[in-house]
Parts: C-alpha cells; structure tokens; sequence
C-alpha cells in the first residue's frame, strides 16, 4: 500500500523530482525484500548458445553400423570438427518435426563416449535441457569423435519396433548430435552406413557411394538428414509412380515375406493415380524427388510420419492381397504425401524452429492435420485407393465419432493442438471425455464445411481445390519451408471466395457443440444416420485395430478377447460402471464371443430385457445388466433428395 501511494505521488511532481524519488525506491527496496523469509531459487544453469544463422566450420561424419539384427542394436561412429579448443555443447535432436513434441528418444542412446585426438573427453549433462552435453575442447583438438549406441526397442512396450531379422527403420535424429550455437540447416553432414549383406534399402538422400558393404550419403543440411530416413530390408521392390515425370517419385516397399509384395495392375495404377492427382489439386511439387518408404508387417511397428522429399508409413502385411478387406488403410499413403505440401513445405510459423531443440507451438495443427486429413481422403477417392463409398462410409465413420464425442461440451476443439505436449499421445482412459488429437479428423469436418460453402457461396465456381493451389502450391520446386500464420489462412480464403472466414473457422475451432459441426454434410448433400448394419469401411476399420466397435450401441470397444478398450462417457455401459481394462467374461450367461455379445443386444431391441454380462475387474467378478433397448447402431451417410451432391463432386477425380 505504502508504495502504491508513493508512485501515485511521484507521477504528479516534475521529471526531475520524479527521477530522484524514484532513485530512492531503488534505495529501499532491498530493505523491503529483505522481509521475506524462506528458501530463494538457484540461478538458472548455463543457457545454452543460442542458434544462429551462420555457417558451420567443416563437415560431421555420420558411420553407422546396422548390422546387430539379432539384439537390434545402431552402433554409432560421429566425427565433429572444431573450431578451437573451449566450452562445447553437443544437442541429440528432442523436438521433432511431423511427431509436434519433445518426441526424441533420448532414453535409448547409450555407452556414449567423446574422445578427441585419442584421449577421453569427459562430458556433463545439462541438467535442465538433459539432451544436451558439455564438454570442453582441449587445445590443439580438430575434432571430436563420439561413439554411442542406439538401443531400438526390443519388445512393444519399449517403443515402436524399428528392427526385425527382415527390415529396418534407420531414423537418423536417434543416431546423431549435432553441435549448439547453430542453424541446423547450417550444418553440414555425411552419413554412412553398413547394412546386412543382402538388403536393398530407399531413402531420400542421394547415394555417394557403396563400397565394402557400406553406402555413403552425398552431405546434407544436418535438418534435411533427420528429415531424410531411411527403410531397408531382405525383401523390397521398388516401383517407379510417376513414368516419364517431370521428378522421381518411387514406392519402396518392403514386406515380412516377399509374397507380400505382390502389386495387381489395378492397385498399381491406383498408386500412380494418387499422385497425378496431386499434381491436379497443387500444380507444384516441393521436392526434386519423393520416395514413400511403406513396409507390410506385424512384426516392425506402424507408422505414418511425413517428411518433406519422402514419409515413413507402415501397415498390415497383407495391405495388396486383401485389398479388398482393407479400405481403412488405404488413405495412408495418401495422407502422408499431402504433407509435403502442407506440414513440410507450407508450415505453421510456431512449428518451424531453427534446430531441434527448441519447442515448437501446436496451434495451427487443425490446418496442417487437419486439412491433411481431408485431402488424405479425396485424394484417395480420386484417385481410387478408396471406391466413392468407401470414402463416404469412412466420412460417416468420423461424423459419428465427433457428433458423440461428449468431451466437446468442456474442450473446445483448438485446445486439443496442445495434447502431442500434454499427452504425449499416450492411451488415455477416458478419450470421449479427455478428448485426443482431435484437430486431425473433427479439422477435416470443419474442412468439409469450408469447402461445401465455397462452393454454395461461389455457385460452384470455386471450391478449396482452389484454395490448395494458392496456399500450398506456391513457389513450384522449392522445397525450403514457408512459414504462415492464422491471418495469412483467411487472406487466401477470402480471395477465393470473400466471406467472414475468420468468424468461420474461430466459431468451429471453439464449438462445443452440441454435436459436431456436421454442416458440410449437410450442405454436402447427405445426413448422418445409423443402421444396425456395419458398413465395409466400418468393418475394415475393426479389422485393422483387431476390435469389436460397439460405440453407439452399448458404448464400448472390446479386443479380441473381451477386454474393454474404451467405454463411452456417460454412455450405457459407463452408467453400469465399466471402464477400460475390464474383461466381460460372458453373455447372458454364456461364455464371451463377439458375435454372441451382438446377437444379445440385437436380441434386446425394444424388448427392455438388459444385456447380462459376467465383468473380471482384476481379481474380482461382479454380473451387470445394462438396459439398452435400441440394437446394434453403425453410422453411415444418407442422400439427402433433392440437393446438389456436393460431397460427390468432391471426391470425384480431376482431369
């Protein structure tokens, strides 16, 4: 209060009275902050040397060795020049481009030692920033040679499996520091690395050279190495997607068993059609070549990660030969690829960072997932990796998802750009009400909007076909990065077609229903509604996640073997008190199968009979009835009569 009084008073005197009264706070304030009592904080330890945009003195080495299959060990040589001898830190890449968090495995390098000129040079963890190490150059040193290991994960509950005796994923941000102070793209390297005798191997960095076993990498920015992975394995073919194109674009696929590798003509010409039209939708290419790296397995974990000149994506073994059962993989490739317009080249300004330990900003994730997820599927219905309906069933799948998914009354949607940080993408108990990375799929509803009003608004003269063009397909054969902001997204939506669009996507992004926002649906042409019937796409889906999808009717999702992976908030099994982990023992009083659990709650349409279940909660047992009256329920899409079928054109093929 006293120096509230004091300030009031000092700003009704004159400059010069002003300036000393306020010299002579500065004179009492220790006394006063010598009041408190208790402990104070440590300084903060040494800041790391800031990034900039200058030069590297010399080239870093990378050698790898690849070849311990059998205990799934990187052995790592890595040869850093030095300017001169002082004070260094050396950074292991934590904040990743594509993963949107401090996603860096950090806790599988072991056994590192740095030597300089044959003896050893001690280093010192930071302890805030604990991916950086301090060493000291001793005089007369050039270089620095660390050795290290990558210890890949062993078993599924240590990690993706990046290492089969048949394949393997070579992420080199898990096998390289790099020094502080700098730019990454200001870095320079040279990687090397020997693979089993016998692998063939795909990657975006152009070969230098193989000799001995081992094949040398043509130096590249140290940012352009982590975003140039590589696949390698006992089986792969690789299969040209763009014959006589302008620049390489090549499927390198490998597979658990070289049957798997089998491509019909159909499926082959479905590949090749997904990028002529991305051509059609972007009109530039941000590479000077593309290689999707796509492995077939159960036995090396899946993936999807974007990259700007290739994308890591894995999936069932079986992907080509049950073609048929598989629609819900087969936007995969076609998601990934979008994202070397959007993500890689066209990024959000606080997800580009100047090396790979700064953190990164998640708030624009609802356009680069988001409306990579839309394209991810027109792509793959123009081009026909997905039939029209499949695309429409996999349309309905969503819709549904979003329009019960309850924790969208207490989180707004644009909070959910947060969760790669907050949750770190692991399961979570309770998803309809925690909410996940929901700007991926309740984005591309948002996206269907936008684009079914652009054409309402325009009568069909534009559409956000023509937004991708002015947005992502600038600048044809760059393949730098060119950042933008929320204001630059409205700048080129309003030149499309002039409307509030900044009102437009503010009120979606902060929606809480209720329900989804499904207008795109409806302006599209089609209602959500459910039948007791699955659709193939819906079945394709339980297929790939080996589950019982019984959402909307009793509000659960089971595994194989009757353990509940998700219960739905506030649902019918929620209000009987199930959970996740639990296991139904068995049906109406008979043993638990999937298709006996269906046939009860057919069975208890209208009739007001309860579903019986046996429940194993640990060690304990305990019989619940849960009072579900309306049957099984699947989403699916409705024609609605007499509208324009907007959603058709959308997903029908550019020529």
């Amino acid at each position: 209060m006293l120096l509230r009084r004091q300030r009031a008073a000092i700003q009704r005197e004159s400059p010069l009275k002003r300036a000393v009264f306020v010299f002579a706070l500065f004179l009492i304030a220790p006394a006063a902050l010598a009041q408190s009592v208790g402990p104070q904080p440590l300084p903060p330890s040494p800041a790391l040397p800031a990034p900039r945009d200058i030069a590297y003195p010399g080239v870093l080495k990378l050698a790898v060795d690849a070849t311990d299959l059998d205990r799934r060990i990187f052995n790592v040589r890595e040869t850093i020049p030095v300017a001169g001898a002082g004070p260094m830190t050396l950074l292991f890449p934590r904040w990743l481009p594509g993963k949107h968090w401090q996603a860096g495995e950090l806790y599988n390098l072991a056994g590192l030692i740095i030597t300089a000129g044959g003896q050893r040079v001690e280093w010192i963890r930071d302890p805030v920033e604990v991916g950086a190490f301090h060493v000291e150059v001793p005089a007369g040193a050039t270089e620095l040679v660390a050795e290290f290991q990558y210890l890949s994960p062993t078993a599924p509950d240590q990690g993706r499996i990046v290492i089969t005796p048949e394949m393997m994923d070579v992420q080199w941000n898990n096998m390289a520091l790099y020094p502080a102070g700098y730019f990454t793209r200001q870095i320079q390297i040279a990687a090397s690395i020997r693979l089993p005798e016998g692998w063939s191997y795909g990657t975006a960095l152009e070969p230098a050279q193989t000799a001995d076993g081992v094949v040398s990498f043509k130096p590249v920015g140290f940012d352009t190495l982590v975003d140039s992975p590589m696949y390698a394995g006992r089986w792969m073919k690789k299969i040209d997607l763009d014959p006589g194109g302008r620049s390489r674009v090549t499927l390198n696929v490998m597979a658990d068993d070289p049957d798997l590798l089998d491509i019909t003509p159909k499926q082959l010409e479905a590949h090749r059609a997904m990028v002529a039209q991305a051509d059609r939708l972007y009109g530039a290419r941000h590479y000077d070549h593309y290689d999707f790296l796509f492995s077939l397995s159960d036995r090396m974990g899946g993936i999807g990660l974007e990259h700007q000149r290739s994308s890591e994506d894995g999936t069932l073994p079986r992907y080509f030969l049950d073609w048929d059962k598989l629609a819900a993989t087969r936007d995969l490739l076609a998601h990934e690829y979008t994202h070397s317009w959007n993500g890689k080249y066209r990024r959000p300004a606080d997800l580009w960072t100047p090396n790979f330990n700064t953190p990164m900003g998640d708030s624009l994730l609802w356009v680069y997932e988001g409306q990579t997820q839309y394209w991810g599927f027109v792509l793959a219905a123009r081009s026909g990796l997905l039939t029209r309906q499949e695309a429409l069933d996999a349309i309905a799948s969503t819709a549904a998802t979003y329009d019960n998914r309850v924790g969208r009354t207490w989180r707004q949607m644009s909070d959910t750009t947060n969760d790669p940080v907050v949750a770190n993408r692991r399961p979570l108990p309770w998803t309809s009400w925690q909410r996940s990375e929901d700007y991926y799929s309740e984005g591309q509803l948002i996206w269907l909007d936008a684009d079914t009003l652009i054409r309402e608004q325009s009568k069909g003269k534009k559409s956000l076909d023509d937004f991708a063009r002015a947005f992502f397909g600038v600048n044809d054969g760059d393949w730098s990065q060119l950042t933008y902001q929320f204001d630059a997204v409205v700048k080129t939506l309003n030149a499309v077609q002039p409307y509030d669009w900044a009102g437009f996507l503010s009120t979606r992004l902060a929606s809480h229903g209720p329900g989804a926002p499904l207008d795109g649906l409806k302006r599209g042409g089609y209602r959500l509604i459910y039948t007791n019937t699955p659709t193939s796409y819906f079945k394709s889906a339980e297929l790939r996640r080996k589950t019982t999808d019984l959402t909307y009717s009793l509000g659960v999702v089971l595994n194989k073997d009757g353990e509940l992976i998700a219960v739905q908030w506030d649902g019918p099994a929620f209000k009987a008190g199930l959970t996740a982990s639990q296991k139904i023992i068995a049906v109406n009083g008979m043993s638990f199968d999937a298709d006996r659990l269906k046939k009860a709650i057919e069975a208890a349409r209208g009739a007001g009979a309860p579903v019986e279940l046996i429940i194993k909660a640990g060690e304990r047992y305990r019989t619940v009835r849960i009072p579900w009256t309306e049957g099984l329920r699947y989403p699916r899409l409705e024609r609605i009569e007499g509208t324009p079928d907007l959603l058709g054109d959308i997903l029908t093929p550019r020529h």
